[in-house]
């Protein structure tokens, strides 16, 4: 039997620590360049040099109806920082710009946007995964520092930085929504989906998953759909203008709410009319009944998610070697419906993290020592299925696959 740990991670739109549905602002980047920021500059530290541009663009979203808005810390971590040799400030500006936001804000809730690091971890680059999460980390205590409300991932590409800021995030007492950005095919630049994603995210404990960037209203309404009936967490919509005027953008995301998007708000190009046309339309929006039986019974990998049957059988364990890829592909034509791997040692886990992303079917990982299963859980870009039937006792296994969202056999 398969066993989630819905209650004790899993969140509920019930316990969502805001009224929904909920009004974000529009774009950042766009709004502070029509100010006067002058491309090529580091938005972080211009908006600190520009508090009363900064005053401006805020207050016109409160004043067009935004329910929150969001601190302009995008690139303030240290990766995104370094290359206007910044990096040493990454506190010293979130906790300016979030002083700045709240002192905006006039008692509103301000959140933190969070971006990606740039770093890719295998398959997709070199980086280390630890790294990538003690970035984050140091970002969120800032933040939580500073006094932000709740922290927006936005833009986000990678699943292994949504990962990581989404476990950095559980180092604090900051909720934690995440948006991802994705092309006309529904994919992220690393090739991630929004299904996956949003299974991953929500078992490890985000309060909230969902869409922005560039991509159109009606763009994102398709993916929205797919996803609506997986989610136990609220849908984010916040897509881009693409020139659509106020009262068509708003139209447009109208379809989004009935799709069962409860947290809305605008990305790039637009503008404080945009959202005054979209806070109009709620005033007399009546939110669809949506089922809140979600099927979450699934492992994933970045781009994949496998649903969890009835009937369901193991393969022969495999072996962490350089050939795991291949025979992860060659599983496909298997009789098992699940992939069991064994994981030895840290070098096993982290072979299995870069070949992950071959597989056709579930994967669950058998482990006999608690550092080398969080070790395999940790790497892994994705939702794994615990193989119980180890040398380790539930008092061990539970609370790692409540730590990584994974699915406890």
């Amino acid at each position: 039997m398969f066993r989630i740990f819905e209650k004790q991670v899993m969140k509920r739109v019930e316990e969502f620590p805001f009224p929904l549905p909920m009004l974000l602002d529009g774009g950042a980047v766009t709004n502070l360049t029509a100010a006067g920021m002058p491309s090529g500059v580091c938005m972080e530290q211009w908006a600190c040099d520009h508090p009363d541009l900064l005053r401006q663009v805020q207050q016109s979203f409160l004043a067009a109806g935004s329910d929150a808005i969001l601190s302009p810390t995008l690139h303030a971590n240290r990766a995104g920082l370094a290359p206007f040799g910044l990096a040493g400030r990454t506190e010293e500006l979130n906790l300016r710009l979030t002083a700045l936001s709240r002192e905006n804000a006039g008692g509103h809730p301000v959140g933190a946007l969070v971006g990606p690091t740039g770093l890719l971890v295998p398959p997709h680059g070199k980086a280390d995964f630890d790294d990538v999460y003690d970035i984050y980390r140091e970002q969120v205590r800032a933040l939580e520092k500073a006094g932000v409300d709740f922290l927006l991932a936005g833009t986000q590409a990678a699943l292994s930085d949504m990962r990581a800021l989404v476990l950095a995030s559980r180092t604090s007492r900051l909720p934690v929504f995440v948006t991802i950005a994705v092309d006309k095919a529904g994919r992220t630049a690393t090739g991630a989906h929004l299904l996956p994603v949003l299974l991953t995210l929500q078992a490890m404990g985000a309060d909230a998953v969902g869409l922005n960037f560039t991509c159109a209203p009606d763009k994102m309404v398709r993916l929205m759909e797919d996803a609506a009936s997986h989610t136990t967490v609220p849908l984010i919509a916040r897509p881009g203008n693409t020139q659509l005027p106020p009262e068509q953008w708003a139209a447009a995301m109208r379809r989004l709410m009935d799709t069962g998007a409860s947290i809305v708000g605008g990305c790039l190009f637009t503008k404080p009319a945009h959202i005054r046309a979209l806070k109009n339309l709620l005033k007399t929006y009546t939110p669809p009944k949506i089922p809140r039986e979600p099927d979450c019974n699934a492992a994933t990998i970045e781009n994949e998610a496998f649903f969890l049957a009835d009937d369901y059988s193991f393969s022969r364990p495999l072996t962490c070697s350089a050939r795991l890829g291949e025979e992860l592909i060659a599983m496909d034509d298997d009789s098992a419906s699940i992939t069991l791997v064994n994981v030895t040692d840290l070098t096993d886990a982290k072979i299995l993290a870069a070949a992950a992303h071959m597989t056709r079917q579930p994967i669950a990982v058998h482990a006999d020592s608690k550092p080398v299963l969080n070790a395999a859980l940790r790497y892994f870009q994705g939702r794994l299925i615990i193989d119980s039937d180890c040398e380790l006792e539930p008092e061990v296994l539970e609370p790692l696959a409540r730590k990584y969202g994974a699915v406890l056999y």
